[in-house]
């Protein structure tokens, strides 16, 4: 009988970890050569994209500091996909980030959400 609480403790962090790994969204392919302009405007919105209230950004009025400050994104990020899927669903990397998933929950519009990938690389 001492060994039912253990097994059933690995059991459920078992189910959990698989639980979170199946509501993972995988990024649906798609064109990423948006418009840098309106990615900004989207980026800088607190209403919509609100990159800024977690992130320092150029041209950005009173950000936050949650996040890395977004700047040589081409540096740190191989390519604008690799970028692309981060902003899609950051839980992918790292299940205990406070970023929320921009594509994954939709909360861009596919062209909003192209539009600020395009804006973020070119930091």
């Amino acid at each position: 009988m001492p060994f039912k609480q253990p097994l059933l403790a690995v059991s459920a962090a078992t189910l959990l970890t698989l639980a979170a790994a199946g509501a993972q969204a995988e990024m649906p392919e798609m064109e990423l050569n948006g418009n840098v302009e309106a990615g900004k405007e989207v980026a800088l919105d607190r209403s919509r994209g609100n990159c800024i209230a977690c992130h320092v950004m150029p041209d950005g009025e009173a950000p936050g500091a949650i996040g890395p400050a977004l700047v040589a994104m081409q540096t740190r990020y191989p390519s604008k996909e690799d970028l692309a899927v981060q902003i899609w669903d950051p839980t992918i990397k790292n299940p205990g980030v406070v970023m929320p998933p921009f594509g994954r929950h939709g909360i861009l519009s596919d062209k909003e959400f192209i539009d600020v990938v395009e804006y973020i690389w070119q930091l």
